[in-house]
């Protein structure tokens, strides 16, 4: 297509000589015209990367010339160009290739150059499709998966981010009920819930876990990251910088976005094995578990020794990725299996904590990222993934006292929490470029996370011998369902360049609440019949404290019908942003957000970013912007009895709902959405292959939501 055509004005001057008959003007344009044709020529092709995949977005520019096209989707391209013009082939992160146009029909293939994957063109922290890690406003981190998983021999996302993302923390918990089977994980030193993970650019859903006890983020919810198999991931790009006027609830921190794989014609797959030496230095005293001569016994019931052991948690997981391609026009489709099954590690621990160190986990991953091209520049395309894990991890340890049945547990024991969590999600959605530059995004996601808990090698010690030693007790869920459109389009001709982009989002959450088999909740009387009134019924005493047995499943009580809930909540957003390039060194951006959420209410946020290029290899960059976080539905209805271990002994406690009514007479109000201020400066330098990037950042929170201390 020609980029621009120059018309001849002629302007009547007084003729010297004979004018021109309309014939020979006819003729003259008729030849100059013909001359012009001759001169150009058409040449199509398509690029693809070295794994065949086509590849959308390359620029092509004849050389010394401003004119050039992009290709589609597919990989193709059309442009008409002089007669012995060479075509110059661009690409971020590939090698140049320049190829002269003898022929009308031409295939590229691209190779990535040296595997410089800092300037990427990222997804996240901008909606303009030519911003790269580089030469963004804010701060933004690209990782390799497959690079860092082949130096780390990390296996599980969240240890992967730990080893090489800055200002990401995740660490295993011991004896926190959930949170030992889900590993609670933070940005910027914020709570797990206020960083928004994304999927190829889709809001994920969260887990349904609230984090009790001492674990990280107390009170919060969080994402599973570990639920998406890292043989599935191309690459995770980290925003390390406040978005919720971008991307709406959960961005106080930053946004996490898993790019999954989609070459084709490539099998990778791992096996990888780990383990841990067990002699842990310090000086312990003796009989201290775990240590030389006092090995747990994990085939006992958590409160007698076994053999010695040098090593523990041994780790095996296997992963395979393959890839093909789907007819001619660039479709494929992806899929990666994972299995892993992990021991449990067990490290020096108090006479109350035998048990302490991480969970055993059987799981298995399944993904599958697709795109079939269904027009022209328009495409479907869908991904998801089926997450199972079975988990099992100890609980405290139950010496003596009304909690022990010594004709059952002589001794004591030290119960396990064993659970089924299944984590499903799915994506489709049908992107397209009208002929005018505008790229639509239509798409819906659909994701569950479910934990079912069963209690192990326990005891229902109002029970007492009659008791069952294994309990049903109920579980929780959260589903999420969320429909977006966005819209955007490049300018390239105003100013430097100017990018806009608009959009909707509808959400939909629901949280459940399930409840267990009786035992694991109820509290019986001395004839074995549910206690249901106080008055006329009593508990049996244990003989050697003198105190009421409780009871309800030791190590974790179930849910009872009175726990149970079913809440759901809908949330409508609308967004708009924009990134102007006033010259080749300013940048500016901004963006607003409105949402509206069914229970609290309306929020209204915005958030302004700037880079200025000092030159070549250095970039100042810098950004403000307001957020907030609604609360989760776990957290305003989450409840459950349950029984806290600390200095002073075993405590029976109630962690109410927000909105009990016990809650209410502790003049405790309704939760709000948090509200934060986000600010951040910093600069970037790149001097060939040597990339730095150093910021800091400030944010203050308002209204932080979490558990109340106890009453």
């Amino acid at each position: 297509m020609l980029k621009k055509i120059t018309f001849i004005k002629l302007i009547n001057k007084k003729q010297t000589k004979k004018p021109l008959t309309m014939k020979k003007i006819a003729l003259l344009l008729f030849l100059l015209n013909s001359a012009f044709l001759v001169a150009q020529k058409e040449v199509s092709g398509i690029v693809k990367d070295k794994t065949g995949a086509p590849l959308p977005g390359v620029n092509i520019v004849e050389k010394g010339t401003s004119n050039g096209v992009s290709t589609d989707f597919e990989g193709s391209f059309r442009i008409k160009v002089k007669e012995g013009a060479t075509l110059v082939f661009s690409y971020v992160g590939f090698t140049t290739v320049e190829k002269a146009a003898s022929g009308d029909k031409i295939s590229i293939t691209l190779s990535e150059n040296d595997g410089q994957v800092l300037n990427d063109v990222v997804v996240v922290g901008s909606r303009n499709a030519k911003r790269t890690v580089v030469n963004s406003a804010v701060p933004i981190d690209v990782i390799n998966v497959k690079d860092v998983t082949t130096q780390s021999g990390k296996i599980e996302i969240n240890q992967l981010l730990q080893y090489v993302a800055p200002s990401f923390n995740a660490n295993k918990q011991s004896g926190s009920d959930g949170a030992d089977h889900v590993d609670p994980a933070s940005l910027r030193g914020m709570g797990p819930d206020q960083t928004l993970v994304l999927i190829n650019g889709k809001r994920r859903h969260q887990s349904s876990l609230i984090n009790l006890f001492g674990t990280r983020g107390r009170g919060n919810t969080g994402t599973d990251l570990n639920a998406i198999p890292a043989s599935s991931i191309k690459r995770i790009e980290i925003l390390r910088d406040g978005a919720a006027a971008q991307y709406g609830s959960d961005a106080i921190a930053g946004v996490i976005n898993i790019v999954t794989n989609d070459s084709v014609d490539q099998f990778t797959g791992s096996v990888t094995y780990g383990a841990f030496n067990t002699h842990a230095k310090g000086d312990f005293p003796e009989g201290t578990a775990n240590t030389k001569n006092y090995r747990l016994d994990r085939h006992g019931n958590g409160n007698s020794f076994g053999k010695n052991q040098d090593f523990d948690g041994g780790s095996v997981q296997i992963g395979a990725n393959y890839g093909t391609k789907i007819g001619t026009k660039g479709g494929y489709v992806n899929v990666t299996g994972e299995f892993l099954n992990k021991n449990k590690t067990l490290r020096p621990g108090f006479d109350f904590r035998k048990g302490f160190g991480e969970a055993e986990i059987q799981g298995v991953n399944l993904f599958v990222n697709l795109a079939i091209p269904i027009a022209d520049k328009t495409e479907f395309y869908a991904f998801g993934g089926s997450n199972f894990r079975d988990t099992d991890a100890y609980a405290f340890t139950r010496n003596d006292g009304e909690r022990v049945v010594e004709s059952v547990y002589p001794g004591g024991y030290t119960p396990r929490i064993t659970s089924k969590i299944n984590d499903n999600s799915i994506a489709a959605g049908i992107r397209t470029e009208s002929g005018g530059g505008w790229k639509w995004d239509f798409s819906n996601t659909l994701g569950k996370n479910k934990f079912h808990y069963d209690i192990k090698g326990t005891i229902n010690a109002s029970l007492e011998e009659k008791s069952p030693h294994e309990f049903d007790a109920g579980g929780h869920s959260l589903l999420q369902n969320t429909t977006n459109l966005d819209v955007s389009k490049n300018y390239e001709d105003i100013l430097e360049g100017l990018n806009i982009a608009f959009g909707t989002e509808f959400r939909v959450e629901q949280f459940e609440i399930f409840a267990g088999e009786e035992g694991s909740y109820a509290t019986y009387d001395t004839n074995g019949k549910p206690i249901t009134d106080p008055t006329t019924q009593s508990a049996p005493i244990d003989p050697i404290s003198g105190e009421p047995r409780p009871g309800g499943s030791q190590g974790f009580p179930g849910y009872s019908p009175l726990n149970e809930v079913n809440k759901s909540r809908t949330n409508f957003s609308l967004y708009t942003d924009a990134e102007l390039d006033i010259t080749k060194a300013l940048m500016v951006s901004g963006a607003v957000r409105f949402e509206n959420y069914s229970d609290f209410g309306s929020t209204l946020n915005g958030k302004l970013a700037s880079r200025l290029k000092i030159n070549d290899h250095l970039n100042l960059r810098g950004s403000v912007s307001t957020g907030f976080r609604a609360p989760s539905l776990a957290q305003i209805y989450y409840n459950l009895r349950f029984t806290n271990f600390s200095s002073a002994g075993a405590t029976e406690v109630l962690l109410a709902s927000n909105d009990s009514e016990v809650t209410r007479a502790f003049g405790i109000q309704k939760l709000n959405e948090e509200k934060a201020i986000n600010a951040s400066l910093g600069f970037t330098a790149s001097y060939g292959d040597f990339t730095a990037t150093v910021d800091g950042y400030l944010i203050n929170v308002k209204r932080q939501n979490r558990t109340n201390r106890l009453f």
